[in-house]
């Protein structure tokens, strides 16, 4: 059994859309980030860096409990447990790797940034809002070339696409468009049909999101250090 320790975010939605995927999505632990769950010790003990998802494998490697925290390592560990969405041909599991790790390292960060500053930030700062706003196009379009080749990131569906697919839906967030950008609506639109997609974004979905006030203690929750 594995427990998901998770939130409706979009990182969040990549463990539980790939636990769909794969078949093993069953107990579910929330953590509420709006209410500083995620600082409690019971949940650092699971994932050090506060953050959403996480998970407990309590069939590991050897048979033994296993904590996993960060959304890609999640993904790489249950592909591999499960010998599903990463190939074993060498040279697509690459492909799969480098964009993997292309939404790890620069399209969540960038478009999260393009959100918090659209959104969140406490007053309007020009220069912020124009300058991840612009990340996010130019990264939408690196995904508009790759996918104007391929079917998919890695050319078969993988564990790079449950990954990237949470963060473009949320696109208006970032000043983006899929009217501009044909070949990622086009991937988007295939993947968001997938059955074990919609079962993977139904998770706590009661649980809706809302826009937090700066200075409101959910705000402070959401954007604290943690630090007291």
């Amino acid at each position: 059994m594995i427990d998901l320790y998770f939130w409706p975010t979009p990182n969040g939605y990549k463990a539980s859309i790939m636990l769909a995927e794969v078949g093993l999505l069953g107990n579910v632990v929330p953590v509420d980030i709006t209410a500083g769950d995620q600082f409690k010790s019971e949940y650092l003990a699971i994932s050090p860096n506060n953050k959403v998802p996480a998970i407990v494998d309590h069939e590991g490697p050897g048979g033994k409990p296993i904590a996993m925290f960060e959304s890609g390592a999640i993904l790489i560990y249950l592909a591999e447990k499960t010998g599903q969405l990463l190939s074993h041909d060498p040279v697509v599991r690459l492909e799969t790797l480098q964009w993997l790790m292309f939404q790890m390292g620069g399209l969540g960060p960038m478009l999260g940034q393009a959100h918090h500053f659209r959104e969140y930030a406490p007053e309007p700062i020009d220069y912020a809002i124009q300058r991840y706003t612009d990340e996010a196009a130019r990264l939408y379009q690196v995904l508009e070339k790759r996918l104007g080749t391929v079917e998919y990131l890695a050319g078969e569906y993988s564990i790079a696409d449950v990954a990237t697919f949470p963060w473009i839906r949320t696109r208006k967030l970032h000043g983006q468009d899929l009217a501009e950008y044909p070949n990622v609506n086009r991937w988007y639109q295939a993947i968001k049909v997938r059955s074990s997609v919609s079962e993977g974004l139904s998770v706590l979905a009661e649980s809706k999101q809302w826009k937090a006030q700066p200075g409101t203690p959910e705000w402070e929750s959401m954007f604290s250090s943690g630090k007291q």
